[in-house]
């Protein structure tokens, strides 16, 4: 086999390969800071998911919660759930999080698949830790958590903003049927 051939070969490769892993480093969305003044503590409990965009390990779920609790390692164990409306039965994750940043910002990384983490930014909390606006590494992810059902208007308008301005195409965002 000709060389030029097995160099162009290699050479697509590494392209493709260093391609893929462009965004791997990318733990927020560009212009996006996450809470500086968090403690995973008060973090820690129940929340309800009020809105988010679909991904296929939600899709078609309502009544979707999340519970966090602290392991004696220092990680936090996280169980995910929702009733797909359409299936008809109830679904559970379990996954773990561990602070990714200082102790007091709201960067987490959290895996659901062994060793694989991914960023999950707190960027917003309102109100006694009541309301949430989470990201993950790219505008593909975006979590608003309430700890109850309900969420205040004001509370909404800024949190939408924050996502516009981090150009999050808001048309996305499903929000999520509880009760």
């Amino acid at each position: 086999m000709d060389k030029r051939y097995i160099w162009a070969a290699v050479g697509l490769v590494g392209g493709a390969t260093a391609l893929a892993l462009s965004g791997y480093g990318q733990s927020k969305p560009k212009g996006v800071s996450v809470v500086t003044d968090f403690d995973l503590n008060r973090y820690l409990g129940d929340w309800y998911e009020l809105a988010r965009f679909d991904f296929r390990f939600e899709k078609n779920l309502k009544n979707t919660r999340a519970h966090y609790a602290l392991n004696d390692d220092g990680t936090v164990s996280v169980t995910n759930s929702g009733y797909d409306y359409i299936r008809k039965r109830r679904k559970v994750a379990n996954g773990k999080a561990k602070l990714a940043g200082k102790p007091n910002e709201g960067r987490l990384k959290v895996s659901f698949f062994g060793p694989f983490y991914s960023p999950y930014n707190v960027v917003a909390i309102k109100g006694d830790y009541e309301y949430a606006l989470v990201m993950g590494k790219n505008t593909d992810y975006i979590w608003i958590l309430s700890r109850t059902t309900d969420l205040p208007e004001g509370v909404k308008k800024e949190f939408l903003e924050i996502a516009r301005r981090a150009d999050y195409d808001l048309s996305r965002l499903v929000w999520v049927k509880h009760g």
